[in-house]
């Protein structure tokens, strides 16, 4: 049986050596500019057309022939999405793999809602290729990779809300007296896939406090932790330094953040992915 791991390119993951795997991406639309978040994009240019534009952006997602072409050849397909609550990803991946699977009865497809964005889902997809190799049959791993979900979180840190005002999720009066104020966000993807609020504060160094303390609150106990970064390594770093000092065998990695992830997290944002204690 062949398996393969299938996101959406708001995983951040447009490679994968751990497992056979399929990157679909979603677009970014400033007006009549669409940028395709492949690996490739241009992440500042995507910020400057973002600055330049007097009207609302947004994302499409991928369509269900996008999805399709990612299954072929696969027996087996786990598929992770952004959470449902943001995009319609998760819907057309889920009529895609019904579709295919008709047309295909050999095939098996998982069609996994992260309930979330960015590093939890490449979390899920890790444990879904350290499955793989224990060579454990579709049935159990689907049932196992919705387990985990249980026992893995997201947290952001924003240091711009400019888009999220421009697009009606924040007054925009708020938005630029917190952006002059120095003022960052901390909040959380909540159980139901949307973005919750935790704090607010002046600083990086006391919302990578808030952070900490965050990840201790809901069970954080030294086991993995991904974090992705828009253009701002020094404050990712000086988290991921926070938390080895304290948990010094601690699984932390930090990466880029895709076109996707960069359009939400905007200019120094940085998402925060992490397993609780599994227990």
């Amino acid at each position: 049986m062949n398996y393969r791991i299938v996101c959406d390119s708001s995983a951040n993951l447009f490679s994968f050596q751990n497992a056979d795997f399929k990157n679909v991406p979603l677009t970014i639309l400033v007006e009549d500019q669409p940028f395709v978040d492949d690996g490739l994009v241009n992440i500042k240019a995507m910020e400057e057309a973002m600055r330049n534009s007097k009207e609302k952006t947004g994302s499409s997602c991928p369509n269900i022939y996008q999805w399709q072409s990612a299954f072929e050849g696969a027996d087996c397909i786990f598929v992770i999405t952004i959470t449902s609550a943001l995009s319609g990803a998760y819907n057309a991946a889920v009529q895609a793999a019904d579709q295919y699977m008709q047309e295909h009865p050999e095939v098996k497809i998982c069609v996994v809602d992260s309930l979330s964005t960015g590093p939890e889902m490449l979390l899920i997809a890790e444990k879904l290729s350290e499955l793989f190799k224990e060579q454990k049959d579709f049935d159990t791993i689907k049932s196992e990779i919705t387990q985990y979900q249980h026992h893995t979180h997201l947290l952001y840190s924003l240091q711009s809300m400019r888009n999220l005002a421009k697009n009606g999720r924040i007054n925009p009066a708020i938005a630029k007296v917190l952006g002059l104020l120095g003022i960052r966000i901390i909040g959380r993807a909540s159980a139901e896939g949307t973005v919750e609020l935790v704090d607010k504060c002046r600083g990086a160094k006391k919302a990578n406090r808030i952070v900490m303390d965050e990840l201790e609150k809901n069970g954080y106990n030294g086991r993995k932790v991904r974090i992705a970064h828009n253009d701002n390594l020094e404050d990712a770093g000086a988290l991921k330094l926070e938390i080895l000092a304290k948990y010094p065998f601690a699984d932390v990695a930090i990466s880029d953040c895709g076109a996707l992830c960069s359009y939400y997290a905007e200019e120094h944002g940085f998402l925060i992915g992490y397993e609780d204690s599994l227990q």
